[in-house]
């Protein structure tokens, strides 16, 4: 299993040092979020302190930007770290892309399909020389002269992953990306049940197995040296199982474990601006079924039983002064734990 953590996002004079401090640790991959900040240029300052982690968006919002823009930015974070970028995207939801983003809405899932295809034609006249002549029902790309082009790489091609947690973009992500990158308002039942044969179904039109796809995610970890510290990462998992429950776009994950009602009551709430008290409306039980959560000495067990067998990669994060060595041997015994991922096939006709 691959253990990732975040690398600040508020603050570029911290992550050269929290980067390389990650690297050293032994986490496989660095991530990024768009949240209050631009997700792309932490990861060129941790591209420039490392040399062995992957880094990833996790995820950038993917519609407001022209897929040129994307192919851009990620080509650029991809040759400048030596082949070590993988781009997560994700549609966001209808609201914010039209009242945060002033970008016109339309269903997301076949345009973010169209979005990938797009990237990959764009990075295929890049490295290969081929002509640019996509054209989709959203996009549309047919001019790139060689003063606009940069030089061929010679790497490999860019992993791209998606957000999905409904039936329709999960299935997109297992027919177009490399990999899907599950919401943390994820529950096993959920990513068992729903998510995973929806996966499956669109590997198996792609041809591809399980084994070239990689899983990222579906759900949270709370973890500390003691039960005070453990409780402190069950309240902040507790705020973002009620920021997320109360999204209609994510209801169905509610519904699943007949959580309707607790749904309706976050939803109310946020309409009624009540954020601060959302929270303490959601039970322990309703935490520790999105959650890992366990101390350090049982942390490994407690990861393997929440995601082991069934994801590829986990995001993990330890309370400032927990010592260096603890922490390296934690990520190691994680790492040991097996998932079905073993590697990407290599380049397809459409990469």
């Amino acid at each position: 299993m691959r253990v990732e953590t975040s690398v600040p996002l508020d603050d570029w004079r911290a992550v050269g040092d929290a980067a390389r401090r990650a690297e050293a640790l032994g986490y496989d991959g660095l991530t990024s979020s768009e949240i209050a900040h631009d997700p792309f240029t932490p990861l060129a300052l941790a591209a420039l302190a490392t040399e062995r982690v992957r880094l990833s968006t996790a995820i950038a919002v993917a519609f407001p930007r022209s897929p040129m823009i994307t192919a851009n930015l990620a080509w650029d974070l991809h040759t400048e770290s030596g082949g070590r970028f993988a781009l997560g995207i994700g549609p966001q939801v209808k609201g914010h892309n039209e009242r945060r983003f002033s970008t016109a809405w339309s269903a997301p899932a076949p345009r973010m399909a169209e979005y990938v295809e797009a990237l990959r034609a764009i990075w295929r006249c890049w490295e290969k020389g081929e002509s640019l002549a996509y054209e989709g029902e959203h996009y549309r790309f047919t001019l790139m002269t060689p003063e606009f082009s940069p030089r061929p790489s010679g790497l490999p091609p860019i992993p791209v992953f998606v957000s999905a947690v409904g039936p329709g973009m999960l299935r997109m992500a297992g027919r177009v990306c490399d990999g899907v990158l599950l919401h943390g308002f994820c529950t096993r039942r959920y990513v068992e049940e729903v998510a995973m044969p929806e996966v499956m179904t669109g590997l198996e039109r792609s041809g591809r197995s399980r084994d070239a796809f990689e899983v990222w995610g579906g759900g949270f970890i709370a973890t500390g040296a003691d039960s005070d510290e453990v409780a402190k990462q069950m309240e902040w998992v507790r705020y973002r199982v009620a920021f997320y429950g109360s999204t209609r776009s994510y209801s169905g994950v509610m519904k699943l474990h007949g959580w309707d009602e607790l749904a309706g009551t976050l939803h109310r709430m946020s309409k009624e601006g009540r954020w601060s008290e959302m929270a303490a409306q959601v039970p322990d039980d309703v935490v520790h079924t999105f959650a890992a959560v366990a101390p350090h000495d049982q942390l490994v067990e407690t990861v393997d039983r929440r995601f082991g067998g069934l994801v590829d990669a986990v995001a993990l994060s330890f309370a400032d002064g927990t010592p260096d060595g603890l922490a390296r041997e934690l990520i190691a015994d994680l790492k040991k734990i097996p998932s079905p991922y073993s590697g990407y096939e290599g380049p397809t006709p459409d990469r």
